[in-house]
């Protein structure tokens, strides 16, 4: 690395530029502009997010205090909050949500190799919902209750890596059962889900594409036995059955039969009954599968504690699309440069020291030399706390 370039601007180098006009020439968002370009945009934004900015004053307090620096950042124009705030509210969020997608596609193929917490040769996607409560007053585009609003952030996680590969931001209302309808199934993967995404007609889709989930049962659901199969005592796993569905209807959304695991958690003495349409792996890896769920949870912990997605700088919804877009994509970026580089240290130390040397002209890898390395995703938690009813 150039020891004459900022670290920020060694970060930044990694980010696919001419990718980024492209999205910007998709949605025609330099239309009219003169001097502060998307791409300034982006930098204050990104700038903001690894710092821990808590307001577009305080953006604009931070960087013309580095007014000297900025040019080696790769600033072009420093506008003021006001032109930040109205970049944020009128420029298409969608330039942000497709750019994201270039380090998305970047950063997967490099943790395709990661270990999962179980023995599983297949990609296994992990999908979930998170609320970030707002106020109705300054939101009032996002109503979720009665004197309440909320967003939601629909997550579908490629859990070698912990790399977000889908992302719909909604307001608080729309089930979460609804966004399957835009998720494109991948042949032989695996998807594990909670209860509230059970739709059959919905599932089928993903039998259909040659594609496997495991998914809590509901206790209202009417399932008919076909066949038990044998288990092995003491590993938790109650029975093991090959089931239809039992009524005209529901038959009509499924026709095929599924596969119900009961299974005894040692720890809460919970009973947790899981359906599936792999009837392949043992059912003990069918519960280890589900097991695995936590790590998305863990996933919006993280970035609620370490990104800027809980308070936003402007209040419309094109604004909050935009800065969680770019939340996103620069969580993504810190993941390619660790991998690329490569640094030991876990995202939490990268972004903390990130902080503090975006404006020092050092090689980027200087400034992890004395971090001692740890997995942040992989934190001790009390995972069997997701199996309670």
């Amino acid at each position: 690395m150039n020891a004459g370039r900022t670290v920020f601007a060694q970060l930044m180098a990694h980010a696919p530029h001419q990718e980024f006009q492209k999205c910007v020439s998709r949605y025609d968002g330099a239309r009219y502009l003169k001097k502060f370009s998307c791409w300034d945009q982006y930098l204050a934004m990104a700038f903001a997010q690894l710092t821990y900015r808590e307001s577009l004053r305080d953006i604009e307090a931070c960087l013309h205090s580095m007014r000297g620096k900025l040019y080696h950042m790769g600033f072009r124009t420093l506008a003021p909050r006001s032109t930040l705030a109205e970049a944020n509210e009128n420029r298409d969020w969608r330039i942000f949500a497709d750019f994201a997608q270039t380090p998305i596609a970047i950063a997967r193929p490099m943790h395709a190799s990661d270990p999962l917490a179980i023995d599983l040769d297949q990609t296994l996607y992990a999908l979930d919902s998170t609320t970030i409560d707002l106020c109705l007053s300054m939101f009032p585009w996002a109503r979720f209750r009665s004197g309440k609003a909320a967003v939601k952030m629909h997550t579908l996680l490629d859990l070698r890596g912990n790399i977000p590969t889908f992302i719909h931001v909604s307001d608080g209302k729309l089930p979460d059962v609804k966004v399957l309808d835009d998720i494109v199934p991948e042949a032989g993967a695996f998807y594990v889900m909670d209860r509230g995404y059970l739709d059959f007609d919905r599932l089928y889709r993903f039998t259909v594409e040659a594609a496997f989930f495991v998914i809590r049962n509901k206790r209202n659901v009417i399932l008919r036995r076909r066949y038990s199969h044998p288990v092995v005592p003491g590993t938790g796993v109650i029975s093991d059955q090959t089931v239809v569905l039992d009524t005209i209807a529901s038959t009509k959304n499924y026709p095929d039969p599924l596969r119900r695991i009961h299974y005894l958690d040692a720890v809460t003495q919970k009973r947790l009954v899981f359906l599936t349409n792999n009837f392949a792996l043992t059912p003990l890896t069918i519960a280890n599968i589900y097991r695995c769920r936590w790590q998305v949870e863990l996933f919006f912990k993280w970035i609620k504690q370490h990104l800027r997605i809980k308070a936003f700088y402007g209040t419309t919804e094109n604004a909050v699309k935009t800065q969680i877009w770019i939340a996103v994509s620069v969580y993504v970026l810190v993941a390619i440069v660790r991998k690329r580089l490569p640094i030991k240290a876990s995202l939490y130390s990268l972004l903390q020291v990130l902080s503090l040397t975006l404006f020092e002209k050092m090689p980027i890898l200087q400034a992890f030399q004395e971090i001692s390395s740890h997995d942040d995703l992989e934190e001790p938690v009390k995972q069997l706390i997701l199996f309670d009813f």
